[in-house]
């Protein structure tokens, strides 16, 4: 058995938010769209079943850390990118030859705090972050120092 990762994953929550996902049936939704190829081997080849998830509200006012989700479905497939109604079509890709994969997650826990991105950027210990050293990347690896401390930054009150 492989040793449980940690993984960030960011979301504009005007398209898709951490409310969305726990109001999902069983809170689990595929996580689709994605077309950065760096971001796309994490997913195709990284992930696995249990690893954790910091659900992250990018392009928000602030940006920042909201909750917590596990991913239960391995790298798959990304039908949308072969459906032309689908709002991340992409026609290189196909159902015999798929370019974009995805993976399911399911919502855990939301955070008792907002963590904004000024706060995870200020805090010692994250400094490493691929989110503090200003990755555009949807999907970006998270240490278990990096989860431990946002973790205890979302539970203060």
């Amino acid at each position: 058995m492989s040793q449980k990762r940690y993984w960030l994953m960011k979301s504009e929550p005007g398209a898709y938010s951490f409310s969305d996902l726990i109001g999902e049936e069983n809170s689990t939704a595929e996580w689709d769209g994605v077309r950065n190829y760096q971001a796309r081997n994490m997913m195709r080849d990284d992930m696995k079943i249990g690893d954790g998830v910091i659900f992250y509200h990018s392009n928000a006012k602030p940006p920042g850390a909201v909750g917590t989700a596990v991913v239960v479905r391995e790298g798959y497939p990304d039908h949308t990118a072969w459906d032309s109604e689908s709002e991340h079509p992409d026609p290189r890709s196909t159902p015999d030859n798929p370019v974009w994969y995805m993976v399911d997650i399911k919502a855990v826990a939301e955070f008792e705090r907002f963590v904004p991105l000024r706060e995870i950027k200020a805090t010692p210990g994250l400094e490493e972050m691929p989110l503090v050293k200003n990755s555009r990347l949807s999907v970006q690896p998270v240490t278990k120092q990096e989860w431990d401390i946002i973790l205890a930054l979302g539970a203060q009150e």
